[in-house]
């Protein structure tokens, strides 16, 4: 089957954009797979994509680009103007225009496509309403429904049954989307992410340092981590902290690290396109998240032999974790509790090193193969069985 992924974004440095680009690659070895990106940023993207997969944009907004003639002065006068088909409430609202609208408006009403599948819900809602009934769309929610204001979650429970198949990131997204859905109005699935199959490095187990990566925003919850860390340097002052990411919050961190007196123990460091080599220098990972939609950073620390220490936040971790066995969960937003939690791994190192043998073992758990394998019995099952009446022309 001919199969296309919808994104935003397919240069950026994201989750949404990782986990997109590694299920494509492996679905292109069976199936005609493409990846339209709404939106040209770079000239290729960050993470790796095989040359089975097409990639192709609607808009490019890369310095210098023109749209082609005679379309030139349109799209400019366009892209000034604000989107009015993505709700305000939606989190990348200011990267759509009009133009955009035009765009994606032609492209989800003839999708050349046997399945489309979108990536975010200001994407979902759109090919809920416009694209054709031929053909079977599939919504991916990749962020908790919590975590949206009112305004949006009207139109998700309007436009969502319009889809044929939802898909979910965790168990406890599943059940609430099905709550706020119509019962049998569309089926909600439970997919995780996966993991590229390959050799991935191995932490030693011999390094003193505690890794984290993320978006550096308030959810990350890097400011708990930097106070806990405070406790543990107390005890162990030769561990370091290494929080990878880009955003707004970096320089109030590193304030707040010079503050406590972190200064040669807490490195604040770009994001990188090798994480896995920075997992595997390291012999923790800690995850500070007030609240995570999954957690693709403690599948890739298994993968590198790392125990996870990790807020029992609401969905993610508690799905992927096994208390004791891979990691330990510590109660959320209780930096004394993740301070401890810290020093008892750092103090067993019989318990971390059975730790980080256990965690390569669940790592294969979210092999991608697996993965996609739940992607291609849903999707035939979509296809194969009676159409429903979705709205849909």
């Amino acid at each position: 089957m001919k199969i296309t992924f919808l994104l935003l974004e397919a240069f950026s440095i994201d989750g949404t954009v990782r986990s997109t680009l590694t299920l494509a690659d492996e679905l292109s070895r069976r199936h005609d797979v493409e990846i339209v990106t709404v939106r040209r940023t770079a000239d290729r993207p960050v993470f790796p994509l095989s040359d089975r997969v097409r990639l192709e944009s609607l808009v490019d907004v890369r310095p210098g680009a023109k749209v082609p003639w005679p379309n030139t002065a349109r799209a400019e006068r366009l892209m000034a103007e604000p989107t009015g088909l993505v709700h305000p409430e939606e989190r990348s609202f200011n990267k759509y225009s009009a133009w955009t609208d035009e765009r994606l408006t032609r492209f989800l009403r003839r999708p050349r496509t046997d399945v489309l599948i979108t990536t975010r819900a200001g994407l979902n809602l759109m090919a809920a309403r416009l694209a054709p009934r031929k053909v079977v769309v599939v919504g991916q929610e990749h962020l908790q429904l919590g975590t949206n204001d009112s305004g949006i979650l009207a139109e998700i429970e309007e436009a969502y049954p319009r889809l044929d198949a939802l898909t979910c990131l965790t168990a406890a997204d599943a059940e609430d989307y099905r709550r706020l859905l119509p019962d049998g109005s569309c089926p909600v699935y439970t997919i995780g992410n996966g993991l590229p199959t390959r050799v991935y490095p191995r932490s030693r187990q011999e390094n003193k340092v505690v890794v984290a990566g993320g978006r550096v925003v308030w959810i990350k919850g890097y400011d708990l981590l930097i106070s806990a860390f405070a406790k543990v340097v107390e005890k162990h002052p030769e561990w370091s902290l290494r929080i990878h990411g880009e955003g707004p919050r970096r320089t109030e961190l590193r304030r707040k690290a010079t503050r406590l007196g972190l200064y040669n123990n807490v490195l604040m460091l770009e994001p990188t396109d090798d994480m896995e080599g920075e997992l595997a220098k390291a012999s923790i990972l800690a995850m500070s998240s007030r609240a995570e939609s999954f957690g693709m950073t403690i599948i890739e620390a298994f993968a590198c032999g790392l125990p996870v220490v990790a807020f029992d936040c609401p969905r993610g971790p508690r799905e992927i974790v096994t208390d004791g066995v891979d990691g330990l969960l510590v109660p959320p937003g209780d930096a004394g509790a993740l301070a401890e939690t810290l020093i008892r791994l750092i103090d067993d190192e019989e318990l971390r090193r059975a730790m980080s043998a256990n965690a390569v073992a669940s790592a294969e758990r979210f092999d991608i193969s697996a993965v996609a394998a739940k992607w291609e019995t849903m999707l035939d099952g979509l296809r194969t069985a009676p159409r429903r009446d979705s709205g849909r022309r």
